[in-house]
């Protein structure tokens, strides 16, 4: 540690060179298109799967939370399973070691999304079970496929430029789903007889959408750098593998904060529903929001790149959370229409742009940091730890407006009480602007990785591995 101080300190002395540019723009426009088409298939459940199993399944508002509990917490240890799996693959084929699980994954995932929208009529207890063993298995098949996507950067650049230009490209690429799926759902949903109906189609367009995206994105990404193939681990190697996790300092901090933005996030999303109808009293308002707010984080991934060439990620990571914060706690207490709402939370979700599009580079130089630290190499593990904290803030975002919906005594489709309506707005900035000030907090204190920090130790992990080579 002493030696990568020092190097830090004469970084401009020794002139640390970053690793050549391996991406072209075709590939993350792809990686982009990837993501779009993860969010189409994902984002149905996080913005709708809780409305529609209250109002549409009619199932209490208090049960059909703990569905999201219990299924992101299961999700959570099928990525680090999934992870541990891809890291210790025996049999890569020449399509690479991440990307046939795009291939295989998709029309799966596809037909399960659907699935959770159909629930059949069944009594209470028939669909509470329904939903838990659908949302569980609709989980463990998007790890499978989002696991390998998310781990795959590493392997198509060592350039640490290039990772933040691909981390825009995916937040991008997330958001135009997410915009897309936020305008174009619920416009459906009205334009045919029934919400039973509206739901179900809505969500069979979405998933035929999100399939070809994902297709589209494994014909045309490409794995530069070739992961050699691993003998069988034993025992105490898989140890020495979760051992290296608990060491990784970046990694525990960068996931406990992506537990509290993400969380903050997906609650946004999932209340803000119930906000525009109960609130607002105008259900067109969350297209509008979609449109405008969603398109300031793509405005905040492009412009991430250009900041993160002239100031430090963790500072560009606290500015954006600080922003974030700022118009979620305004918005509690200025958001009085439509028009309010969708400023305020177009301020908020600017902000949160930053912290969303640098999660993905930050976790990519985790990758390195815990080689440089253990001597062992997991991009599948590591991402897949780092997921394991976002499917637990996904838990924690269903679960909670569940809870709190029914402590304040919200009552599906009719005039809600003035508890009600405070417990709702509480939900929509609150809860967000105050875990947005926490990370800030975390980021600042406890994240280790600066820029300089992290090419000392690019190059070092380089050299050690040019050294194996040539002995090898």
């Amino acid at each position: 540690m002493e030696n990568l101080q020092k190097a830090e300190e004469n970084v401009e002395i020794f002139k640390i060179t970053d690793e050549p540019k391996t991406v072209t723009l075709k590939n993350k426009i792809a990686y982009a298109v990837g993501d779009m088409g993860n969010n189409f298939l994902f984002d149905m459940g996080q913005l709708y799967l809780l409305k529609y199993f209250t109002d549409v399944a009619g199932l209490p508002s208090a049960l059909a939370g703990t569905v999201f509990l219990v299924a992101k917490i299961w999700d959570g240890f099928m990525d680090i399973s999934v992870g541990t799996w891809i890291d210790n693959r025996a049999n890569i084929s020449k399509r690479g070691k991440f990307r046939p699980f795009m291939l295989w994954a998709a029309i799966p995932l596809g037909l399960l999304l659907i699935a959770n929208f159909t629930i059949p009529n069944f009594s209470v207890t028939g669909k509470l079970l329904y939903a838990y063993v659908a949302y569980m298995i609709f989980g463990t098949v998007y790890s499978i496929s989002n696991i390998p996507f998310g781990s795959m950067v590493p392997t198509m650049t060592r350039n640490s430029q290039e990772r933040d230009e691909l981390a825009s490209y995916r937040t991008i690429g997330a958001n135009l789903g997410l915009m897309l799926a936020t305008i174009g759902f619920t416009p459906i949903v009205l334009l045919l007889p029934t919400q039973k109906i509206g739901y179900a189609v809505a969500v069979i367009i979405f998933a035929i959408l999100g399939v070809l995206c994902q297709w589209y994105c494994y014909a045309n990404v490409k794995e530069v750098y070739k992961v050699p193939t691993k003998p069988k681990l034993t025992k105490e190697e898989l140890k020495e593998q979760y051992k290296a996790l608990f060491k990784n300092k970046p990694l525990i901090v960068i996931s406990v904060v992506n537990l509290l933005t993400f969380s903050s996030f997906n609650l946004k999303s999932t209340v803000q529903v119930y906000f525009a109808q109960y609130v607002l009293k105008d259900t067109a308002a969350v297209s509008y929001l979609g449109f405008f707010s969603i398109g300031m984080i793509l405005v905040a991934a492009v412009v991430v790149p250009f900041l993160t060439r002239k100031f430090d990620k963790k500072i560009v990571y606290v500015a954006g959370c600080l922003i974030w914060a700022i118009g979620d706690i305004l918005g509690f207490f200025f958001t009085t229409n439509a028009t309010t709402f969708i400023f305020f939370t177009t301020i908020a979700y600017f902000g949160n742009g930053f912290a969303t599009t640098l999660n993905w580079s930050m976790i990519s130089d985790c990758v390195e940091y815990g080689e440089w630290q253990s001597g062992v190499r997991s991009e599948g593990l590591v991402y897949s730890f780092f997921t394991f904290f976002r499917k637990l803030s996904q838990a924690v975002a269903g679960f909670v407006p569940g809870i709190v919906l029914a402590w304040v005594g919200y009552v599906p489709n009719q005039q809600q009480t003035a508890e009600a309506i405070f417990g709702i707005r509480g939900l929509m900035f609150l809860y967000s602007g105050s875990l947005s000030i926490f990370a800030i907090i975390m980021i600042l204190k406890l994240y280790p990785l600066t820029d300089a920090r992290f090419k000392v130790i690019m190059k070092e992990v380089v050299a050690r591995r040019n050294k194996k080579t040539t002995k090898d």
